[in-house]
C-alpha cells in the first residue's frame, strides 16, 4: 500500500483509504445553494481557489428541489463549457445546501423550502453529468477554511461559525469534517434558536451596535465552548468582512477567534473538495468489497 502523502491534511485519518485522498483530481465543481442566489465555480483542489469567475443565478421562488435542481443544471452547463473545466470521466460535483444532510438526503429545512425535507439529492440530481455529493452549507465553508484558509495546516479541532441570515457551524478535527453540528439552533440566553439573537440578520433587526454585538457573540462562543471545546473559532459569513468592528470585543475564550479568509467562495470551494474526496472514497470502498 502506498504511504499517504504527509502534506495532505488528515492524510492518515481514514487509514488505508487516505492514500486515495492524496490522489485527487486537479479540479472539481462546487455549487452553493443560498436563499437569494445559487453560485458555482471550478475549484482548483491544489490551491483551494476558483479557476475563472464564479457563476451565479438567482434562487428560484419557491425554491423547491425541482426548481433548484434545474438551476444547478444551468450552472453546471456553463461551468463545463469553459476551457479549464474538469474532464467528464473524473467529474465530481459538490452541492452545499442549508440543511442537515446525511447520505445525500436532506433532513432539515429551517432555512430552506419545506419541500426539501427527506429529499434524496442522489435521485434529484441523477441526470446531471459526473458524480454528485451533497452536504450542509456551513460544513462546506468550514471544510474549505480548515484545509485552505484560516485553519490550514493547523492540528486539533476547528469550528467555523457562519453569521448570515441564520447561524451555521462546522466542526473539523485534524482536517476531517464532523458533519451537521447545527449549533446555531441551540437555546441561548432564553432564545431558541440562538441564531435569532446572534445572526447578522438579527443584529440588523435588533439594531444592535457593533460593540454590543461583539459582546453577545463572545457570550455565545463561551456557551459553545462549554459544550464543544475547540482550538480555534473561525468567524465567517459576509459579516466577517467587518470583523474589526466586533471581534475586538470577543475576548476571554480559551480558543483563538479569527475571521475567515475565503469569504464568499468558501462554500463553493468546500463543496468541490468534499465531492472529490467522497468520489475517491467511494472508489476505494468499492474496490475493497
Amino acid at each position: 500500500m502506498t504511504k499517504p502523502d504527509q502534506t495532505v491534511p488528515a492524510a492518515e485519518a481514514l487509514g488505508p483509504a487516505s492514500a486515495g485522498l492524496s490522489q485527487l483530481p486537479k479540479r472539481a465543481i462546487g455549487i452553493d445553494v443560498g436563499g437569494t442566489g445559487i453560485k458555482g465555480g471550478i475549484v482548483n483542489l491544489r490551491k483551494g481557489t476558483l479557476t475563472g469567475k464564479r457563476f451565479r443565478i438567482p434562487t428560484p421562488q419557491p425554491a423547491t428541489p425541482q426548481a433548484v435542481a434545474a438551476v444547478i443544471g444551468e450552472i453546471l452547463d456553463e461551468l463545463l463549457s469553459r476551457e479549464k473545466a474538469p474532464a467528464l470521466d473524473e467529474l465530481a460535483v459538490g452541492v452545499a445546501v442549508p440543511g442537515i444532510v446525511i447520505d445525500n438526503v436532506v433532513l432539515s429545512a429551517s432555512n430552506i423550502d419545506e419541500s426539501w425535507l427527506e429529499s434524496d439529492t442522489t435521485e434529484l440530481l441523477k441526470d446531471l453529468p459526473g458524480r454528485t455529493f451533497t452536504l450542509n452549507d456551513a460544513d462546506a465553508a468550514g471544510l474549505a477554511e480548515a484545509r485552505y484558509g484560516a485553519g490550514a495546516n493547523k492540528p486539533g479541532t476547528i469550528m467555523m461559525v457562519t453569521l448570515g441570515t441564520g447561524v451555521g457551524t462546522a466542526i473539523v478535527h485534524d482536517g476531517v469534517l464532523v458533519p451537521n453540528s447545527e449549533l446555531g439552533h441551540l437555546e441561548f440566553e432564553g432564545v431558541k434558536p440562538a441564531e435569532q439573537k446572534i445572526s447578522a440578520a438579527a443584529r440588523e433587526r435588533l439594531e444592535m451596535p457593533w460593540d454590543e454585538y461583539g459582546r453577545t457573540l463572545e457570550r455565545y462562543l463561551k456557551h459553545i465552548e462549554r459544550i464543544q471545546p475547540v482550538n480555534k473559532f473561525i468567524i465567517g459569513g459576509g459579516i466577517s468582512k467587518r470583523s474589526e468592528d466586533f471581534l475586538p470585543q470577543v475576548t476571554g475564550l480559551r480558543a483563538k477567534v479569527v475571521p475567515a479568509q475565503l469569504t464568499n467562495n468558501a462554500g463553493i470551494v468546500g463543496a468541490g473538495l468534499y465531492a472529490a474526496e467522497q468520489s475517491r472514497l467511494a472508489d476505494f470502498r468499492a474496490s475493497e468489497q
